[in-house]
């Protein structure tokens, strides 16, 4: 049956959705370790976390657009220099751009701050750990691409995603990435994940703090009240 947008209220909801799902995935271990790219990801993920009471982590990602459109996404970076650009022959048109423009260093800088910030951990903590990478929805599959590249230099037991929402052309081309790839709604040509969502806000970084440093159970009670109230809008 073909699926219409939007199907969650937000991304709480949409991270519940996630949780019953993967509560039915075979064989999930002990050593489970759900990893959020901030920030749209980290909604979705705590959720997931105080539904399934497993622990939440974040790994910091960061677009490289032009500045002239900076909605197209170009390229990404994620820690221990992993660097993926936009398939096609302009790919290195397009880091030789970056580079000389200074829109890649800009990038790195932003990713230090945002390691440093949301409190990344360190390898040692995710080594040998089964990692579930969480994001809010995949639509050009850059930024994704390049979180999973770089988990994968941790050493980790395994390595899954989990999305409420992605393109079926990426999620095919992330998939040999990872061990499993969970998703509610594998969409033809997704043009936006906002979409997908009644209330898609853009989210500041002290949204993202108070829910990474809230308790399991704080973390749930606030965000089933911020359901309630976005309900009522």
């Amino acid at each position: 049956m073909p699926l219409h947008p939007p199907l969650w209220l937000n991304r709480h909801q949409a991270g519940l959705a996630l949780a019953d799902a993967f509560s039915a995935w075979p064989g999930r271990e002990t050593d489970t370790i759900l990893v959020a790219l901030p920030r749209g990801g980290v909604p979705v993920a705590a959720a997931m976390a105080a539904q399934l009471n497993l622990p939440l982590a974040t790994w910091s990602v960061r677009k490289i657009a032009d500045p002239a459109w900076p909605e197209l996404a170009i390229g990404a970076i994620a820690a221990h220099g992993v660097v993926v650009w936009r398939n096609g022959d302009a790919a290195r048109r397009r880091a030789q751009a970056a580079a000389q423009q200074g829109w890649l260093a800009a990038q790195q800088q932003e990713l230090e701050r945002r390691r440093r910030l949301f409190g990344d951990p360190a390898d040692e903590r995710l080594r040998h750990q089964h990692l579930i990478v969480v994001d809010d929805g995949i639509a050009t599959g850059m930024t994704v691409k390049a979180a999973l590249l770089s988990l994968r230099t941790v050493a980790p037991a395994s390595l899954s995603l989990a999305v409420p929402v992605v393109s079926r052309g990426v999620a095919e081309e992330l998939e040999p990435l990872v061990e499993q790839l969970l998703a509610l709604a594998l969409v033809d040509d997704l043009i936006a994940v906002g979409l997908w969502y009644q209330h898609f806000e853009q989210l500041e970084d002290e949204q993202v703090l108070a829910l990474l440093h809230q308790p399991a159970g704080g973390r749930d009670e606030a965000r089933a009240s911020r359901s309630r109230s976005e309900g009522l809008r």
